[in-house]
């Protein structure tokens, strides 16, 4: 009894896969907007300084942490659906293949590494805006500190 209920109750799962899902497909159609945006502004005012060269990074680099983001959403619901929903070997599937996620365990591991690459971006970004200040050595010195802690997560977690 206990065991059917447990068996079935793995398909609420699917609420996240569906909530991963359509927010990934909502970023992508927003960064698709901001991407048409920025090539419109950059027609219509091609940068002729530098400042204008770093505003037009600044807003590129945001533009690639939302796609993060958004594949982000996306390796979620895949990861959770194949894992969960519709049980499949990493062998059938490409997307699990391509990111050797195996296990729940895997998924976590290949979030923490998306998560640091998406850090590593807001840092450039406040880099490139606000340049060589007090203010971006704290972030900085506050984004290694999580960067090291993740890393020594992923090395020390146990199947």
């Amino acid at each position: 009894m206990i065991e059917r209920i447990f068996r079935g109750s793995r398909l609420l799962v699917l609420v996240a896969v569906v909530v991963c899902a359509i927010s990934s497909v909502l970023l992508y159609g927003a960064s698709v907007n901001i991407i048409l945006n920025v090539a419109l502004d950059v027609v219509r005012d091609i940068p002729a300084s530098a400042d204008g060269g770093k505003s037009l990074a600044v807003r590129l680099l945001k533009l690639l942490d939302l796609l993060l983001i958004a594949i982000t959403f996306q390796i979620i619901a895949v990861s959770l659906y194949r894992l969960f929903i519709r049980q499949v070997s990493v062998e059938e599937s490409k997307f699990l293949s391509a990111l050797d996620i195996r296990s729940f365990h895997d998924l976590k591991i290949t979030l923490s590494q998306v998560a640091v690459v998406i850090l590593v971006i807001l840092f450039l970004e406040q880099a490139v805006q606000v340049g060589a200040t007090l203010e971006t050595l704290y972030l900085g010195a506050a984004i290694g500190i999580v960067i090291a802690a993740s890393v020594y997560a992923w090395k020390h977690m146990k199947h």
